[in-house]
């Protein structure tokens, strides 16, 4: 085992060492960005879908889209106009997509914020500050969806084309859980498909001169070919997120927006707790959220009993790991701007250190509600920085948590060529009665990132905290190199976290390690063979080991991505691993792994179908050594639509572990239905079954939504234990909740 590793390295090594003098044949000229100039209206569309209005007629049509996908930098192979309009109040943006076999447009779904690459879709972006690095998406489909988003650091330094359907959540990158106020209508026809939409400059944060010039793309889906084409040119290796990548958009002589919203929420719920209480406990809550324009580009974002979300759920997780798992935050105050409070490395892969993660704050430990009574938030842009100050007040819970006092203060400023630097300070202080004496945890911390042409992006970060009475190594940091063409790309990362390394307001999956990673991969595109889209074989390797020289994962990756041109994948992977332990790991109860070094080799396929079809699957194998043993692990989902109104789909997830300390097998289990009556009124349901955590859920779930993700929702949950230690109903709870966002100034 040991010398196919070192071999294994050798040539991962020699490919790595031979990036920098690659040339590649695939590599293709690419067009300048495009660039539009426009002039104010005194006529407005009336936004119904249909691009016809005289309104139009004052607007330059932006047409000669470029393909990404499949042949960069060939033309559209369906035309594709766009108009675009403004006044004092709105951005308004006209798109007709000519389709020469409109029976072929592909819609699989109406929800809000429904993922647009396996569908027809449109979407834009607006770099309000030509900072190049950061900016605001809106984006719908045939069925009139609304779609919008925040991108912060060009979508993160690990940025990868959508095809490849990897995003970070709300702290980094690409945040999909922003909602924002805007207006979307389409219409089909035997021409194709056409789409109005109207977006509110209160909605969007942008400098006070006269005139701008903003940073613009427009970017098309023709689902049935798997086709992908832009405004302005962008690599297929890079997606809308490119800002850098961008055309022009000047001539936007705008006046100073005033911004003043103020958004309600009423909930009443009853909830019963069967294991406290024979009779279920009703309750109202009440609160306020206020966003004001300070600038048209500094907001100050105040709240009052904060809405806590609870009509969403998370999604179970099983962990068969001995380090913590992440999960997204989905409460409103805290989504706009959160890229402005990010730092850590999970820019590129999954979450394994955040300096601030704000689900800390106002959830306990084990998920109970830890009500918030008031905070308040400055975020934007002040001159060339970016700039966010947060202060929240949380209550005491009896058992669970003292009051606590939270700051977080950040400053960041962007620089030439996909370039910046920022700092930031989070800080936790217990208040009350309740509070010791030296209850109180910081963290501080800078980074920077570094792009030198389009090709190398560095980025750096070194982070410390200070906890009362801690010992050790209290600071982490990190650095990561990436080398990227149209070919392939290469990248190394290399972490530290010290043993008292103690960010409680923020996210870590580990401590008390140094990490070395690396992984190199090519791109094979094969014009001769018609059903391949493209190869992708590449290879990671990846080593942890302590400060004491203990070496506690290594794992080489080997695998090769197959991408069909009907949209179906194939992955088929090889992991060669070793795990060592300095302490027994108890896995399942009474399953107790001893201190050791374990060795082992496994397969770890990943494929689907076409998941833009009515009926698609997606499935995982996972099959080999495990530990002291083996296991099997096997992953299914079935997805079935009816048009872009019923979706449903049914995910199970099977482990069967045998090891000489013991055997068990964990089942998770998912199953989804969303029926959308409109793209605002819809009726979910998500039942889950977790043997590992020895439950089994429903939650039932109606939308009416307004604008900006706000409306009526009416929730039910219910949790039932299944074996040994809870059998029976364990909570159950029905709300209503209502929010609306009031535009004062409207």
């Amino acid at each position: 085992m040991t010398d196919a590793m070192t071999c294994a390295r050798g040539l991962c090594l020699a490919a790595l060492l031979s990036v920098a003098t690659a040339v590649s044949a695939q590599e293709v000229e690419r067009r300048e960005a495009q660039a539009v100039k426009i002039t104010a209206v005194d006529g407005t569309p009336v936004i119904d879908g249909v691009v016809d209005e005289d309104a139009w007629l004052a607007a330059p049509v932006l047409t000669d889209f470029v393909q990404a996908e499949p042949l960069e930098g060939e033309p559209a192979t369906e035309k594709t106009e766009v108009r675009i309009l403004y006044d004092d109040a709105f951005i308004y943006v006209g798109v007709i997509c000519y389709d020469r076999d409109p029976s072929g447009i592909i819609v699989t779904d109406s929800r809000r914020d429904a993922g647009l690459n396996d569908m027809d879709s449109f979407q834009m972006v607006f770099d309000t500050y030509r900072d190049r690095q950061n900016g605001f998406v809106f984006g719908t489909n045939p069925a009139g969806i609304e779609y919008d988003g925040q991108i912060s650091k060009e979508g993160g330094a690990g940025q990868t084309s959508s095809r490849q359907r990897t995003q970070t959540g709300s702290g980094s990158g690409f945040n999909l859980n922003w909602d924002a106020s805007f207006t979307v209508r389409t219409h089909i026809g035997e021409m194709g498909w056409m789409a109005e939409f109207a977006i509110p400059l209160r909605t969007l944060r942008y400098g006070s001169g006269k005139p701008q010039s903003w940073g613009l793309n427009f970017q098309r889906n023709i689902r049935r070919k798997r086709e992908q084409v832009y405004w302005s040119p962008v690599s297929r290796i890079f997606n809308l997120y490119r800002l850098s990548s961008a055309g022009d958009l000047n001539g936007l002589e705008l006046a100073t927006p005033r911004n003043f919203k103020v958004t309600p929420y009423a909930l009443s719920s009853a909830n019963r707790d069967f294991a406290t209480s024979a009779s279920s406990d009703f309750d109202a809550q009440f609160g306020l959220d206020v966003k004001f324009g300070v600038t048209p580009a500094l907001n100050l974002d105040v709240t009052v009993n904060t809405d806590f979300a609870q009509v969403e759920v998370d999604d179970q997780q099983l962990n068969l790991t001995r380090f913590n798992l992440f999960f997204p935050e989905k409460r409103g105050f805290f989504l706009e701007n959160a890229g402005t409070f990010a730092m850590g490395t999970g820019d590129f892969r999954s979450r394994t250190l955040e300096l601030f993660f704000s689900r800390r704050i106002g959830i306990g430990p084990s998920g109970e509600l830890v009500p918030i009574k008031a905070g308040a938030r400055l975020s934007g842009k002040a001159g060339h920085y970016n700039i966010g100050l947060m202060n929240m007040q949380t209550d005491a819970v009896d058992g669970v948590t003292p009051a606590n006092n939270f700051t977080v203060a950040a400053v960041r400023r962007e620089l030439s060529s996909r370039s910046s630097i920022g700092a930031l300070f989070v800080n936790r202080m217990g208040t009350g009665d309740l509070a010791g004496e030296d209850d109180w945890n910081r963290a501080w911390g800078v980074d920077g990132t570094l792009g030198i042409g389009q090709t190398w992006t560095f980025r750096g970060m070194a982070t410390r905290t200070e906890t009362p009475g801690a010992t050790g190594r209290e600071h982490a940091a990190d650095f990561f190199g990436e080398f990227r063409k149209l070919w392939g790309r290469w990248w190394v990362e290399y972490t530290e976290v010290g043993d008292a390394f103690n960010p409680e307001v923020g996210f870590l999956a580990r401590k008390d390690y140094r990490t070395i990673q690396s992984s190199y991969i090519q791109n094979i595109r094969t014009p001769s063979v018609a059903w391949l889209r493209e190869l992708r074989p590449h290879a990671t390797y990846r080593s942890f080991w302590d400060f004491e020289g203990f070496k506690e994962t290594e794992q080489l990756h080997l695998d090769s991505h197959v991408d069909f041109e009907s949209g179906a994948f194939f992955s088929p992977a090889v992991n060669i691993n070793r795990e060592g332990l300095t302490e027994p790991f108890e896995i399942a109860p009474g399953v107790i792994i001893p201190l050791g070094i374990y060795k082992f080799t496994e397969v770890a396929w990943r494929w689907n179908t076409d998941e833009s079809a009515w009926l698609s699957y997606r499935g995982s194998l996972d099959a080999g050594g495990f530990f002291s043993g083996d296991r099997v692990s096997v992953g299914t989902t079935i997805q079935i639509r009816r048009g872009a109104k019923l979706n449903t789909s049914l995910t199970w997830s099977y482990n069967d572990i045998n090891l000489p300390e013991g055997e068990f097998v964990t089942n998770l289990g998912q199953f989804r239905v969303n029926y959308s009556f409109t793209p605002f009124v819809n009726l979910q349901s998500l039942i889950q079954y977790n043997d590992q955590s020895d439950i089994w859920s429903v939650n039932l779930r109606f939308g009416w939504l307004n604008t900006a993700g706000t409306g009526l929702f009416v929730v039910y949950n219910d949790t039932e234990g299944l074996g040994d230690f809870r059998i029976g109903p364990q909570s159950q709870s029905f709300i209503v909740k209502y929010t609306h966002q009031f535009d004062v100034l409207n």
